[in-house]
């Protein structure tokens, strides 16, 4: 896809919907000795998240994984649409629209599964993150340079904010 018209389609969004394992945190899953999960998150990539809620685009995050790690920091973020433990997608996608009154192609999804492919493919921009599965990786319209919980999240907020003020 040419720079311009992937910045044409990003200028249009107005949902930016996120997983989180794979794509919020590098992928692995950590415990302690007691057998709690610990997550990393990158910075950058929440303020990224901040600096687009701030510009009017709203952020959700739709995950198949319970986790009060992602919660904890969600809220922290205070991201306002959090889905986890959601193995049906593309039903909680498809409520959350109708909730917010926007439709599909308003909406950019970040996956780096297979289980991500639905809603990507659904919605009006469908990205991945630079170490997603081969099958994802051919399938989304645009793909991030860095890889997921290293700053991919960071680059598509700076993406969408680019597009925002160039149209």
């Amino acid at each position: 896809m040419q720079h311009q018209e992937l910045l044409a389609i990003a200028a249009r969004i107005r949902l930016l919907v996120l997983d989180v394992d794979g794509v919020l945190t590098d992928g692995r899953l950590w415990y302690d000795a007691e057998g709690r999960e610990i997550k990393s998150f990158h910075v950058r990539d929440g303020y990224g998240i901040q600096q687009l809620q701030a510009a009017g685009i709203r952020v959700a995050v739709i995950s198949g994984r319970s986790s009060g790690a992602a919660a904890a920091r969600l809220a922290e973020l205070r991201v306002p649409h959090v889905f986890l433990g959601r193995n049906d997608k593309k039903a909680v996608l498809d409520a959350l629209l109708g909730k917010l009154g926007i439709t599909a192609a308003q909406v950019a999804c970040v996956g780096d599964d297979t289980t991500d492919l639905d809603i990507m493919q659904m919605c009006g921009l469908g990205i991945t993150v630079a170490d997603a599965h081969p099958e994802v990786l051919a399938r989304a319209m645009w793909t991030t340079r860095q890889c997921g919980g290293r700053g991919a999240v960071r680059e598509v907020c700076e993406l969408l904010l680019a597009a925002r003020q160039a149209g």
